[in-house]
């Protein structure tokens, strides 16, 4: 069974975040073998990241609420980070759930889901680079939404995953590498 953390990357007031992540959530829950962990940061109220790098301290977690959201990765085979694109950059909530972490996302595979304007690509971008420093394999595949479909989807109330058909083959393409990927990697860190 591979679990699949998706992980929204807002908590702001009236976020969109929420339509695209159940959607990807339905998606991934309806692959066979797949367990999806909806990881919203909200739940997680972590302090600004202040403290000694993750990378030295491992599993030394400075506050309960940082433990538990480190379970949350550690558990996780692979994931998808939902984001925003806030003045051209992903989000600072999620740069800081990140940074208070580092070995629960080493050899792992990484997805892309943005939106925003040119589908939130520059966020995505970024994450690309500091998910190999995390030592992770982010992948090339991602979904982009554009600010019509944004727009098409706060109108659809209560919201129709339908306004997504246009994105579903990319969303399936982005699976299957995403599978794939989990795959590979869970061996290869199973065989130490």
């Amino acid at each position: 069974m591979a679990r699949i953390a998706v992980i929204l990357g807002s908590t702001r007031q009236g976020r969109f975040a929420d339509m695209p992540a159940g959607w990807v959530a339905k998606h991934l829950s309806a692959r066979e073998g797949v367990e999806v962990d909806l990881v919203d940061l909200r739940e997680h109220p972590l302090p600004l990241f202040d403290g000694p790098p993750p990378a030295r301290t491992l599993r030394n977690y400075p506050t309960e609420d940082v433990a538990r959201l480190a379970r949350r990765i550690d558990a996780a085979d692979g994931f998808v980070l939902l984001t925003p694109e806030y003045n051209h950059g992903y989000s600072g909530v999620l740069k800081n759930a990140m940074d208070h972490t580092f070995v629960e996302w080493r050899r792992k595979p990484v997805a892309f889901v943005g939106w925003g304007n040119v589908g939130g690509a520059r966020a995505v971008e970024q994450l690309r680079l500091v998910t190999v420093e995390f030592e992770m394999a982010p992948l090339r595949h991602a979904v982009h939404i554009l600010p019509d479909q944004m727009r098409a989807s706060r109108a659809s109330v209560p919201f129709d995953p339908s306004v997504f058909a246009l994105l579903q083959p990319k969303l399936e393409k982005l699976a299957d590498d995403l599978l794939w990927w989990t795959q590979a990697l869970a061996a290869a860190r199973s065989s130490g």
